[in-house]
């Protein structure tokens, strides 16, 4: 430690403006790396993970501890810039640092504010008018300040999305079901996003059970001129789809809704699949447990274990059924607990990894006594095989 201390003070002075962390020294770190920005007389650190950004302000007199405590545990490499050299600090398998330090030839740029303008994929001054409808916009296309946190959580959704669309191959077209849609106000807004600035070629059906709303829902289609969007009245557990479906969205599904429309988005092998589930109440009543007791005896304890569980279990099932999947933070803790998105890719699915995934499922199951239903809809189409439960 007394050599990485050493280290550490022949490579930073107060002139320094930039650093990073990087080079794991396991693959299960929490972030793949971090970037330190000087603004003004405290530090801004951005840690990545491979498909978030987490942001953190650092005090001056904090930052060195914090370094050398990252560099003893999670990183193997340090690179520091300030207006005249780049220093670089290497630590070796066995933990001893070595530092270099060179004249700057490309520099980083500086970061002069926390207040950097958020690049939008949904731009503010575009007229669009689901979003005037919704009040998240002016008629003039601007952000209504009342709604900038809603405004975000939209923009966040259409991200998530597009992180997945923008490798499609040229000349993709897609047939999308939203199922459960609701008033649908995020079906116009994927809609408005595939078809206006993504050039996308899109057939779209939202799917629910209220005729009123599937009525005004059309009405509102019409109105923006979304010719290939229409709205049907249905069951998310017994739909039958008229054509290939190559995308799935389900946003808040109450239950067991959401596992009925992630087994029908592998049924029909969808390309890609968006769910944010919602109230997920079947396991909490299941939930029994011997060695994990103290995970079930409190109240509020019990339900969120269950809540983290049945996604846990849904993502391995994807998994288990050929999809590379993501679990992803949809709307920050502050505005809602439900913030959880499924994200999964229909991808090359190794058999160790299916077969894992599903022993995963397996040990949970018994551990806590469970049979959840996406489960069981996949074991009575043999679309699993379990040969322990």
């Amino acid at each position: 430690m007394m050599q990485l201390i050493t280290a550490l003070e022949a490579g930073f002075n107060p002139q320094i403006y930039k650093i990073i962390l990087s080079k794991p020294r396991i693959k299960s770190n929490d972030y793949q790396k971090i970037v330190i920005s000087q603004i003004g007389e405290s530090y801004h650190l951005e840690k990545f993970t491979a498909t978030q950004v987490f942001n953190e302000n650092l005090a001056a007199d904090q930052l060195i501890e914090f370094l050398g405590q990252a560099l003893h545990t999670d990183y193997q490499q340090y690179n520091a810039w300030d207006d005249q050299f780049e220093y670089i600090i290497q630590i070796s398998k066995k933990g001893k640092p070595s530092i270099t330090r060179k004249a700057v030839t490309k520099a980083p740029a500086k970061v002069i504010s926390h207040n950097r303008k958020k690049n939008y994929i949904l731009q503010e001054g575009t007229l669009i008018q689901p979003l005037v409808d919704m009040g998240v916009f002016t008629k003039e296309g601007k952000v209504v300040k009342t709604m900038t946190d809603k405004f975000r959580q939209i923009n966040r959704f259409v991200e998530i999305v597009d992180d997945e669309v923008k490798k499609l191959p040229p000349g993709t077209e897609l047939n999308v079901i939203d199922f459960g849609c609701g008033k649908s106000y995020l079906t116009f807004i994927l809609y408005y996003y595939l078809t206006e600035i993504k050039n996308i070629k899109v057939q779209m059906i939202g799917l629910d059970l209220k005729s009123d709303v599937i009525d005004h829902c059309n009405a509102s289609a019409r109105k923006y001129g979304y010719n290939q969007l229409s709205f049907e009245r249905g069951d998310i557990h017994d739909y039958q789809a008229s054509f290939p479906v190559d995308m799935i969205i389900t946003l808040h599904a109450c239950d067991t809704a959401t596992d009925f429309a992630l087994y029908n988005a592998i049924k029909w092998e969808a390309r890609l699949i968006f769910s944010v589930p919602c109230c997920q109440h079947e396991l909490n009543g299941q939930m029994e447990t011997g060695e994990l007791s103290l995970l079930t005896k409190y109240g509020i304890i019990k339900e969120r274990t269950a809540a983290l569980l049945t996604d846990a279990i849904r993502g391995n099932l994807l998994e288990a059924c050929g999809y590379k999947v993501q679990l992803m933070e949809f709307v920050d803790l502050a505005h809602t607990p439900k913030n959880i998105l499924i994200r999964a890719q229909k991808a090359k699915v190794s058999e160790k990894r299916k077969a894992q995934a599903l022993t995963e499922v397996e040990n949970a199951m018994q551990a806590f006594s469970l049979t959840p239903t996406l489960f069981k809809l996949l074991e009575t189409e043999k679309r699993i095989n379990f040969n322990k439960i």
